[in-house]
């Protein structure tokens, strides 16, 4: 069936709207399924006969189409190949026509391809852009060039490696000489058209493209062809750090223009060189040093130079890193200049900050603290002086400390008219106190023993988080400061500043009361040495109630779901309380649930904010894994109906969060059976096409290996044992999925009656055996020896050695022979697990112990190497792990949200151990020989006498003995 070009595009037009959204996009997902649909988005996004949004929305979709449907796990591509082959030929054409916003979208696209198809699979796309090179053509040109940015840029984050260098290699073959004459020829296109204000702004937009370029093909070493061309690159970098016209010039005081984004391009290579090649870069660095600091006391407040003046600071930075460019500075007058010239302007607070701070505070919150986003003034200029002051620790602190008790002094003198300079003297005193990088969960680890953070702290600090009259924006630097410091404050300290982070989450500032949860949060996550809580848990717990059912307030205070979700640091102060009362929550659990259930309800009609959303599921694995062992019944019957309508819904972003909390709650009652309800859910669990979704693959999996044990005999009843084993063969055929293929077989074969798998052991082997022949890899060969170790220990359960044998004889005749010798034996030492290595001592032993195969077909050798092995296991036993109940702490930078599937840390599936009973491995293996030694009358006695070396035969006698 052939895809209608109208329909598709009305589909996309309707995604638009917020009302037909959802319905748009499953109709679009059904689209999907047709042959040429990809194509069909790309002749909408070509023909200018659609609306420019409907053309952006058909871009959008075709990158996420491919981001989906390019490749599966292994690499192989899953469209049609004359599809892939016309894709490629199409997109670099349509690149280079088709609008900027446009373009971004494509780029992106294009970028998956190359990351699975370049260079082997798509040898002619250099030369496909090397050929659209045209000096008079800037529209082509930035086209072309945004197509190499976006392939290019992936090598940046790469470990060195022979295929990235081989892949480099190539492209700085055929690319970097026509790419040199490209910026050569622009330069003077730019020269030529200085009152030609369309050209020159064309022309200018290809320059930035060049210098992004020139940054991504020099990520990894300086390429020689730049080398040879050093002194001209040089040449042309100083020449547009410098270059101004006012055709290029912008009104707008808040967006950078053509000039700021070329001046911030220069400043990124000047910053790699520097670091990278700073040998070959040496002879050229002076005059970017001089021009850096004109720049910085030249250029104004206003928010469009924020990005300029950010680079121009970390490359000075760099510089200053650098001794020898360092001793510049190694002057107090030089000192005071700077701070005075550079710091204090770009660290003070500009009538545009208050704004953001009021007009946007969650912006402004995202932007000053998280640090995601370097072009910041003031992080950029507490960098540099930082690196100043490792440099010269003493006499920058001394220069600096005068000004930051000019500023406290200012203050003094009119609180309320001068409370600006309070906060330029709170985070110039913060820039030089604290030494390193602040961690993520701990903050400063150490600081400038020239000055006393604490007592700073008490005597300027503190005072703002106890008076009302405090300006808020002091409050926030208040808090910022314990939150930066918080390593520095010992417990008892903490015991004094945590009541007054609680107190301003009542702030009725969105600033504080945010800033506030932020530091309730870290403070919270504190542990000591001995890995306790610098705030213990029953300290917490009597305010456990009221700081929930605030914070639950402060998250819904607006109804509407983009509000509700559009402040994930409160989320992440509900999880961290959660976590920390543990089974605290218990008394308060049914405000929390009815909390947690309505926001759920509220954020699936539009989820928007996968950091929020994040938080808002790790909150409710924090309530199943403390409350669900007692109150499995009420959190069941609370989550069940909106979870149910999310997976009905087709809610795509929470179905992985869904599945893992399900599997959850099943883990965490103590109830060997599950409800009818949950029982029901197996069914959709198993449907083919929620297995499509990588994401959704590591949950499903999840929640049939919670299910299965408490619910073997009703799916089987049901004659659902063959969708599972179906499950198993997609899974076990892929690499990237053979953990969770060998996870599920693993919990299936120790659950499942034996009947009821008869019919499926010899594919299920067949599977096995096809992988480990095609496509071994050291991870499913271990698992396939972990598995194998499982069957041969469950004799209780009717299965053994023996019976692995009868079925590997039924896929082909004295196979086993060689996967025992060959595959089993030689790598059963390289289980790590102490689970995993205790399942192989089992195994070996009751085959020793009770394996006629072993007897009668393997006598010869087959005993004596299976002893062996087992000896080797026991030179060091397997002991019982150590409880670890820490939740692991990870900050929403660090995931990946989209199609990939996000863990959550509160719903881990713990270690599982097969044998509880047995503890004292050692001890059990002498028992069971010395009990099938009387059961066969002797024979393993006899065994050992004749099968085994002096060494070997004194080790068993010494086990067997005890």
């Amino acid at each position: 069936m052939s895809v209608d070009l109208q329909s598709v595009a009305g589909l996309l037009q309707a995604s638009l709207d917020p009302t037909q959204n959802r319905q748009a996009e499953q109709s679009l997902k059904a689209e999907e399924a047709k042959p040429g649909f990809s194509l069909a988005l790309l002749q909408i996004t070509a023909a200018d006969s659609f609306p420019q949004n409907t053309r952006l929305a058909s871009a959008l979709f075709f990158k996420n189409f491919v981001k989906r449907n390019w490749t599966d796990e292994d690499g192989n591509h899953k469209l049609a190949q004359n599809e892939v082959a016309t894709i490629k030929s199409e997109l670099i054409g349509l690149m280079v026509k088709v609008p900027s916003s446009i373009q971004a979208q494509l780029g992106d696209a294009i970028s998956v391809i190359a990351d699975s198809d370049f260079w082997q699979r798509w040898e002619t796309l250099v030369d496909d852009l090397v050929s659209r090179f045209n000096p008079d053509n800037a529209a082509v040109n930035n086209g072309v060039l945004q197509v190499a940015h976006s392939i290019f840029k992936r090598w940046e984050p790469l470990y060195r490696s022979d295929e990235l260098y081989t892949e480099i290699n190539h492209v700085l073959g055929k690319f970097a000489a026509p790419f040199l004459q490209l910026w050569q020829s622009t330069d003077q296109v730019i020269d030529q058209n200085q009152g030609n204000p369309d050209v020159l702004k064309a022309h200018y937009a290809t320059l930035d493209l060049i210098l992004r370029l020139v940054y991504d093909l020099s990520t990894h070493d300086m390429p020689p062809q730049f080398e040879e061309n050093l002194p001209a690159i040089a040449s042309l970098l100083h020449k547009y750090l410098t270059y101004d016209n006012a055709a290029l010039r912008t009104s707008d005081e808040d967006e950078a223009g053509p000039l700021e984004h070329v001046r911030a391009g220069v400043f990124r290579v000047l910053v790699l060189y520097t670091k990278k090649y700073e040998e070959e870069f040496r002879s050229h660095m002076e005059p970017f040093i001089g021009t850096s600091w004109t720049l910085l006391t030249g250029l104004g407040p206003e928010a469009k130079y924020d990005v300029v003046v950010s680079r121009a600071l970390e490359f000075l930075t760099t510089v200053v890193s650098i001794r020898q460019y360092a001793e510049q500075f190694n002057n107090a007058d030089v000192l005071g200049q700077v701070t005075e010239k550079v710091v204090i302007p770009n660290l003070s607070l500009r009538e545009s900050d208050i704004e953001t701070f009021e007009d946007e505070p969650i912006e402004f919150i995202r932007r000053d603290l998280e640090g995601s986003d370097e072009d910041t003034r003031r992080r950029a200029a507490t960098n540099f002086l930082r690196k100043l002051m490792e440099q010269f620790e003493k006499l920058v602190t001394d220069v600096v400390m005068r000004y930051v008790e000019h500023f406290l002094s200012e203050y003094a003198k009119d609180r309320k008219g001068n409370w600006k300079s309070k906060d330029t003297a709170v985070h110039l005193y913060s820039s030089i106190a604290a030494k390193g990088v602040a961690t993520a969960a701990k903050g400063v680890l150490s600081v400038n023993l020239n000055v006393d953070v604490i007592n700073f702290f008490e005597k300027h600090i503190a005072e703002d988080l106890t008076s009302a009259d405090a300006e808020a924006l002091l409050k926030v630097d208040a808090i910022k400061y314990l939150y930066l410091f918080r390593s520095i404050l010992n417990a008892q300290q903490w015991q004094a500043a945590f009541p007054l982070l609680v107190q301003h989450l009542n702030s009725s500032n969105y600033v504080v009361y945010t800033y506030a949860a932020i530091a309730v949060d870290r403070a919270l996550y504190l542990s000591d040495e001995q890995r306790q809580p610098v705030i213990p848990r029953d300290t917490i717990a009597p305010l456990s109630k009221d700081l929930l059912q605030h914070l639950f307030k402060l998250v819904t205070r607006d109804a509407k779901p983009e509000k509700v979700q559009e402040n994930e640091f409160l989320m992440k102060c509900v999880m961290r309380v959660l976590i920390v009362i543990r089974e605290g929550v218990s008394p308060i659990l049914q405000m929390v649930l009815t909390n947690l259930v309505n926001i759920t309800k509220v954020i699936r009609h539009n989820p928007s904010n996968p950091g929020f959303y994040y938080y808002h599921f790790e909150s409710i694995g924090a309530v199943v894994r403390f409350a669900g062992p007692t109150q499995a019944d009420a959190i069941e019957s609370s989550f069940f109906e909106v979870f149910v309508a999310i997976l009905q819904g087709d809610v795509d972003e929470f179905k992985p969060y869904v599945f893992q909390l399900l599997a959850a709650m099943l883990s965490s009652s103590p109830s060997p059976n599950v409800s009818a309800q949950m029982q029901q859910l197996v069914q959709p669990a198993l449907t083919p096409s929620y297995w499509d979704s990588k994401g959704n693959v590591p949950a499903l999996n999840r929640f049939l290996c919670a299910i299965i044990p408490k619910a073997a005999e009703q799916i089987a009843a049901a004659n659902q044992t063959e969708a599972i084993l179906i499950i198993f063969q997609k899974l076990v055929s892929s690499k990237a999925y053979e953990t969770y293929a060998m996870d599920l077989i693993e919990t299936v074969v120790h659950n499942f009656p034996v009947t009821a798998l008869e019919s499926y052991w010899s594919p299920m082997l067949q599977l096995m055996f096809t992988r480990l022949t095609n496509s071994k890899t050291e991870n499913f060969t271990l698992r396939f020896i972990r598995f194998y170790h499982l069957v041969s220990a469950l004799v209780d359960k009717g299965l053994g050695a023996d019976f692995f044998i009868a079925i590997a004889d039924s896929v082909q005749r004295d196979v086993f022979t060689a996967v025992y010798t060959q595959v089993i034996l030689p790598e059963t030492q390289k289980l790590s697990r102490p689970s995993d290595r205790k399942t192989a001592v089992i195994s070996l032993t009751r085959t020793l112990a009770d394996s006629q195969a072993f007897v009668e077909r393997y006598s010869k050798r087959g005993w004596t190497i299976t002893c062996q092995a087992l000896l080797q296991l026991l030179i060091n036993p397997p002991l019982p792990p150590a409880a670890d109940d820490t939740i692991e702490d990870r900050d929403v930078d660090e995931l990946g949200f989209g199609a990939a599937f996000t863990q959550l840390n509160t719903c881990k599936r713990p270690p599982q151990d097969p044998w509880p009973e047995v503890q004292d491995v050692k001890r059990w293996v002498g028992i069971t020989l010395n009990e099938a030694d009387r059961k066969h009358s002797g024979r393993i006695a006899k065994f050992v006498g004749e099968k085994l070396g002096d060494q070997e035969r004194s080790a068993l006698q010494a086990v067997m003995a005890g």
